[in-house]
């Protein structure tokens, strides 16, 4: 809502405001593109002009809507996953964002997991092995291997922590 409120203030027409993303109808001049950056970042929001940054972005929030949101089983691998959304080689995004964010794409899917575990442990309607096949590990013991490897702690024994810590989704990964 910001954003359009911004695009509005200064006689801009958009097609799409989603999330992260704009779609405006006219060419923007410098000058303006500079007035609405300014503008998004009093309302704490930043205008990013880096195609490789917009990218990593993309990644990021894919990987995040699908541990997170998604209610649907993660089936798929996501190698193909991200590749079909983004439309470009894996090879070339998992290099990009090595590159960038200083870390692969696997360990930022790691870390999400985790959380995503840690979250459906605290809520505790569901057990290890339904976790487990939630979130597409290949068994109990991989999922519990990957938590302990996280975290230091097994699952079992994070279940039973009075003090259960989680981390907010933005500072996962970075």
């Amino acid at each position: 809502m910001a954003v359009k409120e911004e695009l509005k203030k200064l006689g801009l027409h958009f097609v799409v405001v989603d999330l992260g993303e704009v779609d405006i109808m006219e060419n923007i001049s410098d000058e303006e593109r500079e007035q609405l950056k300014i503008a998004l970042l009093s309302s704490g929001l930043e205008l990013m002009d880096d195609k490789r940054a917009v990218l990593i972005e993309k990644i990021k929030n894919a990987i995040i809507e699908m541990v997170h949101y998604s209610d649907e089983l993660i089936k798929v691998n996501f190698s193909d996953f991200l590749s079909k959304k983004l439309n470009y080689d894996y090879t070339y995004l998992a290099n990009l964002f090595s590159e960038v964010q200083g870390t692969t794409i696997e360990h930022f899917i790691i870390s999400h997991k985790i959380e995503r575990i840690k979250e459906l442990i605290i809520y505790d309607e569901l057990n290890i092995t339904e976790i487990a096949w939630k979130l597409n590990y290949s068994s109990v013991a991989h999922l519990s291997n990957q938590f302990k490897k996280v975290t230091g702690l097994t699952p079992s024994h994070f279940k039973q922590l009075k003090d259960k810590r989680r981390n907010p989704i933005e500072e996962i990964g970075n």
